[in-house]
C-alpha cells in the first residue's frame, strides 16, 4: 500500500496543479492556463508510469501508446509556454503547429505499428524485449520505440537552450510592464527551466535502472518526480508573462532635439502622468501596471514607457518604485508601523520581500538599517535645539 501511494504521488501533485492553475481565475492568464495542460500531459505518463511500475501489465498494454504520446509532447508543449511567457500572446495551431507536427507524426507512425501487430505478440513484447525478433511488426516496433525515446531526450535539449535564450532575452521586458518590483522577474521562470533539466536527468535515470529497480529506488524516484512536480507547478503558478501584453501602435520615438526640449503634447502628457503620481497618488494601488496608468492619461503603453525612459532614465518599474520609497520614507518618519505588512500596503508596495528589495535597490541598505538611518536623522535636529 505505501509503494502503492509512492507511485501515485507524483500523478496527485500534477493533477492538483492541473486542477488549481484552470480555477483561480482571479489570476488567470495565458501561460498559466497552458501550463495546466503541461501538467494534464505530465498526469497521462504518470498513469502510464505507475501502471508499468506497478506493474500491472494487463492495464499497460493499452496506455504505452499514450505514454510514448505524451513523452514526445511533453518537451515542445513546455517550449510552447515559455513562448506564451515571452513572445507569443496566445496558443494557436497556426502559430505553434511547427514544434508538435514531429511528435505527432512520430507518434501516430507507432500508434500504426501497434495496431498491426498481433496484439498477444505486443502485449508479450512490451515487458520482454527479447522475445518475437524474426516478426517483422515487432522488429520495425522496436526500432521506432528506439526513435521515440532517443527523440524525447534529443528534444529536450533542444527545448531547453531555446527556452534559455528566451529568458536570456526578453528578461527586461516585466520591469516595463509590471509596477512590482518582484512581479513579472525572470527568476522564476529560470528556475522552472533548471526543474525540467532535474526532469530530464531524472527520467533517463530511471529509464537506465527499470531493469535493475528495487523497492527502495522507486520510492526515491517517485519522491524525486512528485518533488520536481511540485516546485514546477509551484513555480509556474507565480511566474506573471515577462512580456504580457503587444502594442497595437507601433514604437514610439520622442520627437525631441534634446531631453530638456519637450513638444507642447509631450508635456501635456507629463504633466498628466506626474499629476496620477503627486496628487491622485496612484502608485499606492499594489497591482498597477503601465496599462493602468495608459488608460487614465490618454495614451499608449510604448510612448509613456519611452517618455518615462528618456526624461528620467527609468523604466516604468523602477519609477513607480521611487514614488513608494518616497511614501515609504513618510510613513516611517511621521507613523512607522511596527508591523512590517501594514508598511508594505500603505506604500503601495505587493509584499514585504517587493519593499525590502526596493529599499535594497536605492539605498543599498536593509530595511532595518534603512528604518534606523531615518530615525537617526529625524532625532538629530531635535537634540541639536536642546543643546
Amino acid at each position: 500500500m505505501l509503494l502503492t501511494f509512492a507511485l501515485l504521488s507524483p500523478l496527485y501533485v500534477t493533477l492538483f496543479w492541473t486542477i488549481l492553475l484552470n480555477s483561480q481565475k482571479d489570476t488567470h492568464s495565458t501561460p498559466r492556463s497552458f501550463l495546466a495542460k503541461f501538467m494534464l500531459l505530465l498526469a497521462l505518463i504518470n498513469i502510464a508510469r505507475f501502471l508499468q511500475l506497478e506493474p500491472l501489465p494487463e492495464l499497460y498494454v493499452y496506455f504505452d501508446i499514450f505514454y510514448l504520446f505524451a513523452g514526445l509532447l511533453a518537451f515542445p508543449f513546455n517550449h510552447i509556454y515559455f513562448r506564451l511567457l515571452t513572445v507569443d500572446k496566445k496558443f494557436s495551431w497556426k502559430a505553434h503547429y511547427r514544434f508538435l507536427i514531429f511528435p505527432l507524426v512520430l507518434g501516430s507512425i507507432y500508434f500504426i505499428a501497434v495496431f498491426s501487430t498481433p496484439f498477444n505478440e505486443y502485449k508479450t513484447w512490451l515487458f520482454d524485449r527479447s522475445v518475437f525478433q524474426d516478426i517483422p511488426q515487432i522488429r520495425f516496433l522496436k526500432i521506432i520505440r528506439l526513435v521515440i525515446i532517443s527523440s524525447v531526450e534529443l528534444q529536450a535539449i533542444y527545448y531547453l537552450v531555446f527556452n534559455t535564450l528566451l529568458l536570456k532575452k526578453y528578461s527586461n521586458r516585466a520591469e516595463q510592464f509590471y509596477s512590482n518590483i518582484g512581479d513579472g522577474k525572470f527568476n522564476n521562470a529560470k528556475m522552472l527551466n533548471y526543474l525540467l533539466i532535474i526532469n530530464c536527468l531524472i527520467h533517463v535515470v530511471t529509464a537506465i535502472d527499470l531493469m535493475h529497480i528495487t523497492t527502495t529506488k522507486l520510492f526515491v524516484y517517485s519522491a524525486l518526480y512528485a518533488i520536481d512536480y511540485y516546485m514546477i507547478g509551484y513555480m509556474g503558478y507565480r511566474q506573471k508573462a515577462i512580456n504580457p501584453t503587444f502594442d497595437v501602435q507601433p514604437d514610439v520615438r520622442l520627437d525631441q532635439s534634446t531631453v530638456d526640449e519637450l513638444t507642447i503634447d509631450q508635456k501635456k502628457i507629463l504633466q498628466k502622468l506626474l499629476c496620477e503620481f503627486d496628487k491622485n497618488k496612484i502608485h499606492l494601488n499594489s497591482e498597477l501596471t503601465i496599462l493602468d496608468v495608459v488608460q487614465v492619461i490618454g495614451t499608449n503603453r510604448t510612448y509613456v514607457s519611452t517618455l518615462i525612459n528618456q526624461e528620467y532614465n527609468q523604466n516604468f518599474c523602477t519609477f513607480v518604485n521611487g514614488y513608494r520609497m518616497n511614501e515609504l520614507e513618510r510613513i516611517i518618519q511621521d507613523e512607522d508601523p511596527a508591523i512590517n505588512e501594514v508598511l508594505a500596503e500603505n506604500a503601495g508596495f505587493g509584499s514585504v520581500k517587493s519593499m525590502k528589495r526596493a529599499v535594497s535597490s536605492k539605498t543599498g541598505l536593509s530595511l532595518f538599517e534603512w528604518r534606523k538611518q531615518l530615525k537617526v536623522q529625524e532625532i538629530k535636529p531635535e537634540g541639536s535645539l536642546k543643546q
